[in-house]
Formats: C-alpha cells, structure tokens, sequence
C-alpha cells in the first residue's frame, strides 16, 4: 500500500454503503468522535471560527452550515463553543444520513438544526449562511465532485468558508493503522481506505483555485490534516 499512495487510490468506504448495518454505523461514528477530539481535529475548525469571530459584530447572529454533518459533533462543538463566548451561532447540519446526528441536536438547545440534503446538489439559496464547513468529507469524493462541493459552500456562505480533511503520505497511513488496531472492522477498513485516497498538498491547492475560491488559504494542522480558511473581502459580508 505504501508505494500506491503517490496518487489518489479511490475505492469504497463501508460507511457509504446504502445497507451499512446501523450497529456498526453507531460504532463508528462513536470512534469518529473520539478521534476528532483525540487527535484535535474539532478543535482545527474552531480555532478559523475564532478567527472570524473578531470581525462579528455584538448580538449579531451567525449562521452555519455543516455540509455532510455525519453525527453532528462538530456542529454540537460548535454550539458549544458559541455559548462559552456568548456568541448567537445557528447551525444547521445537512447529510444524506440525517438520523446519526439526531442526539447532537437534542442537547444543543435548539441552536443546531438536521436536514437531509444531497451534497452535490445543495437546497439553499445563495449567501444563505454566513459560512459553511465541511469536515472529512472530501476525500470521498472524485475531483470533480471535490470542486463542486468546494463551490457550493462558497456559493451558500456570505461570508466565508472552512473546509477540513485528510492529508496522504506514508506517516499518515502509519499512524492510521496504529489508531485503529482495536477498532471495528468497518474503521478498520475505512481508516486506511481514506488516508488512500485523501490529498496532498499541491492536490488540495490545484482543487481550490479550480472551484474559484483563492481567498480560501490552506492551513496543516496536527495529525496529518489540512484545513482551506477564508472570508470573503468585506463587501461580501454586507447583507
């Protein structure tokens, strides 16, 4: 496996599959949190929130939209995170699987909303959200879907956008295989799948300036991960 990861290696993740056992989905995504919180990579998000939030204004509110939301835990950090700093934040979560995140909804005191929406084809209107996000997403995607999610979110967010996934390289892999020793085979299987098929670098580049969204600049954090981060320019952001 180490010397394919030169390039993008596509094949199937078990949790994609229409008849995923619910059990085992449950599972996962259950270690799919852990890990987020584990190796930082909620915390990666919320640290371009806080950036942005220098530029909101007092009681104003603030939309979100979590594009493929999975179990909703980075919308609940969010929502969390919003009300620690006294920030009005609304997020809605949209998936195709729109169930696994319904108990992250019922602790965010009404402040997080579930829809189920197709991701390649979004229901929402332009500049309907402030920002929109998406975390471990894309590296389930061919190029030509990358692009045209990375062109929705910025279609849909006024202001800005944040858009987080995995880098490949051997290190990755590595690291992959050791975290996920103890798993279920369904993240045992995933795990190397989508460090197989996530990105490098000059990928994640050549994918933003062909969606259009060059004010996105691309950030590596901690644990093999990347982030694409940026507002708009300032007249963007008036209603």
């Amino acid at each position: 496996m180490l010397e394919s990861l030169a390039n993008r290696r596509r094949e199937a993740e078990w949790i994609d599959a229409p008849g995923a056992d619910p059990a085992l989905l449950r599972k996962s995504f259950r270690y799919i949190r852990r890990i987020n919180t584990l190796l930082g990579y909620t915390r990666a998000t919320l640290s371009h929130l806080e950036r942005f939030s220098r530029r909101w204004t007092p009681g104003q509110t603030i939309r979100v939209l979590d594009l493929a939301t999975g179990s909703g835990d980075i919308p609940q950090a969010i929502v969390r995170w919003a009300g620690r700093r006294g920030f009005d934040v609304r997020v809605v979560g949209a998936d195709l699987l729109p169930e696994a995140a319904s108990k992250a909804v019922e602790s965010s005191g009404g402040r997080l909303r579930i829809v189920r929406a197709d991701v390649l084809n979004l229901p929402f209107a332009d500049r309907s959200f402030d920002y929109a996000i998406t975390n471990m997403f894309l590296h389930h995607l061919d190029d030509e879907q990358v692009v045209e999610v990375l062109r929705g979110l910025a279609r849909v967010a006024r202001r800005g956008i944040i858009a987080a996934d995995l880098l490949r390289n051997r290190r990755a892999y590595a690291w992959i295989v050791l975290f996920t020793l103890w798993a279920n085979p369904m993240v045992k299987h995933d795990a190397r799948v989508s460090v197989a098929q996530a990105f490098t670098r000059r990928e994640v580049l050549s994918l933003r300036d062909r969606a259009g969204l060059t004010f996105a600049s691309y950030h590596r954090h901690f644990g093999h991960r990347f982030v694409l981060a940026g507002e708009k320019d300032k007249e963007s952001h008036a209603a």
